[in-house]
Formats: structure tokens, C-alpha cells, sequence
């Protein structure tokens, strides 16, 4: 069984706010405030990184293959999608995520819908059936697919007692951390939420039955090796 464990750092996209406003898309303060102060709709989130990890069970243990962490320094967002896109059609892998139903999913269509991306891989098997099991969505079916039960990354992992987001940083911090160009600290912090990702998924598999203890710890024991 293989699984891809995946997650968005997104910043805003004013020129996106601009074009639906019908604002001038020099005046980057009128879309701010077009924008709003809540937490933007997909739409309006351009992708700066994408950060996967590839596992895969063997003998009972989930052995992570890769970690890695495609950014705005290397590629821009056409790339970033299309790249993931790719993956997903050579591996058509069974998804994993932390509200990726409510946000990261829904971003990649919009934003591949946005910069003219074709993206058949995201239509390699239901990702978007919101209660199939191709993308396990932690966030929604922990939470009993009930907004009022469901928690975040980083607290639940603090609950585990297992790493969860980089001290210091949260998704708030993304924007300033692309202005400054501190890519290589971008790509760390996606990455570490991939993992805290993983380490929530195999409490899952371990609380379902489908890992015993010793495998659990094993598994464990694979996510601690990996250097971000």
C-alpha cells in the first residue's frame, strides 16, 4: 500500500481579488481590502510550496520513500501544480492530508483552473468524494466530518505528544517568509507539517487496528530518521 501525504503553503493572490472586484490590479491596497481580514476562499490563494511525502507499507511498517518540498524559488505555480499533477498520474497514490478536503484540494482545482494547468492526475480516482477513502482527510474524519468537533495540526499533535508545526512559524508567517526570500525556511516548515501529517496518520492506522504496537513504534521510528 502506498500513500501520498501532502499539504499547500499558500499567500494570497491580489491580483485574482483584483479581477473579481474590477479594481485596478496596481492598487494592491484596495485588494487587501477587497480581500478582507478573515481566512481567504480558495480561490484567492496563490501556491507558493507543496510539500509530499511518499510511504509505503512493508511487513506491516509504513517506510517513508521521500520527503520533499517543491517552492516559489525554484518553480512558479505552474510548475508547482504540474509537477504534482505528474506524480499523481505515474502513481495514482491514495491521499493524505489535513483539511485537505476543506482547503488543500479545493485550492489545486481552482488554482489549475486559474493558470490554464491540465491536471488529469487529480482525477485519477475520486480525490474530490468527499467520504471515499482516496483522500483521508485526518481534519474531517477525525472530527466525525463535524466542523464543531474538528481541531488543529498542531494542537492535536500536542494532545499525541508527537512533533507537530516548527516553533515559531505558522501559516500566518508564510507571506513574510516568500518576501524575504527564505525559501529553504519555507520548504522546512511545509515539510514539517507533512510529517506532524504522517505521525497523526499512523495514530489513526493504530487506533483502526490496522498496525499493532510494535509496528506503530517501528513506523514512528522511520518518521524520526527523516532530516528536514
Amino acid at each position: 500500500m502506498t500513500i501520498l501525504v501532502f499539504d499547500l503553503e499558500t499567500v494570497p493572490d491580489l491580483d485574482a481579488v483584483a479581477r473579481v472586484h474590477r479594481l485596478d490590479p496596481s492598487d494592491t491596497a484596495a485588494a487587501r481590502a477587497a480581500l478582507g481580514k478573515g481566512f481567504p476562499k480558495p480561490l484567492y490563494h496563490r501556491i507558493v510550496a507543496i510539500g509530499m511525502l511518499a510511504a509505503e507499507q512493508v511487513a506491516g511498517v509504513w517506510r517513508v520513500r521521500s520527503l520533499s518540498a517543491g517552492h516559489a524559488g525554484e518553480r512558479d505555480e505552474t510548475a508547482l501544480i504540474a509537477d504534482f499533477d505528474a506524480m499523481l498520474v505515474q502513481t495514482r497514490p491514495r491521499l493524505v492530508t489535513f483539511n485537505g478536503s476543506g482547503f488543500d484540494l479545493p485550492v489545486l482545482r481552482y488554482r489549475a483552473l486559474i493558470n490554464g494547468v491540465a491536471a488529469p492526475g487529480l482525477n485519477a480516482r475520486p480525490y474530490f468524494r468527499r467520504y471515499a477513502m482516496d483522500a483521508l482527510d485526518l481534519c474531517d474524519v477525525l472530527g466525525g466530518f463535524d466542523p464543531r468537533a474538528k481541531v488543529g495540526l498542531d494542537a492535536l499533535c500536542r494532545a499525541l505528544g508527537i512533533p507537530g508545526k516548527r516553533d515559531g512559524l505558522d501559516g500566518g508567517g508564510v507571506a513574510a517568509l516568500v518576501e524575504a526570500g527564505r525559501f529553504a525556511d519555507l520548504a522546512a516548515y511545509c515539510k514539517a507539517d507533512v510529517l506532524a501529517t504522517f505521525r497523526v496518520f499512523l495514530a489513526h492506522e493504530r487506533f483502526l487496528g490496522a498496525i499493532d504496537p510494535d509496528s506503530h513504534r517501528a513506523s514512528l521510528a522511520e518518521a524520526a530518521r527523516i532530516d528536514l
